[in-house]
């Protein structure tokens, strides 16, 4: 398994105001993803002049904000496998998100931080 990409990743209710917040921090939009859930959540991907990364992910079913680091990597199934042997659980259950560009799913580690898991697909 090879890490891709890494970078937090917000989840909120008010994806507008959050997106607005790092853009007058310097950051800009460089990818916006819509089918999410089947269109019911949008992840937008923000990059700054020096490189760092942010997403801003919508969910209206959220109960708060949430924060997970977003680790892609090049292969879903592995990288998988690697976290449940060190305890991460799907707090998903099984769900596994399949998007036309990606799969992914939002893991909680036995201390209590999250990841969301993301592979995105080769064309």
């Amino acid at each position: 398994m090879k890490i891709t990409g890494f970078c937090p990743l917000i989840v909120t209710k008010d994806q507008e105001n959050v997106v607005k917040l790092f853009e007058e921090l310097g950051f800009e939009k460089r990818h916006t993803k819509s089918d999410i859930e089947g269109g019911a959540n949008i992840n937008i991907n923000m990059k700054d002049a020096d490189g760092n990364r942010v997403s801003v992910a919508s969910s209206q079913k959220a109960p708060q904000d949430l924060l997970s680091i977003n680790i892609n990597v090049d292969d879903f199934q592995e990288a998988l496998k690697f976290f449940t042997d060190h305890g991460f659980v799907n707090a998903r259950g099984e769900k596994i998100t399949e998007t036309s560009s990606s799969l992914d799913t939002y893991l909680i580690s036995p201390s209590g931080f999250a990841i969301t898991l993301t592979e995105h697909k080769k064309d």
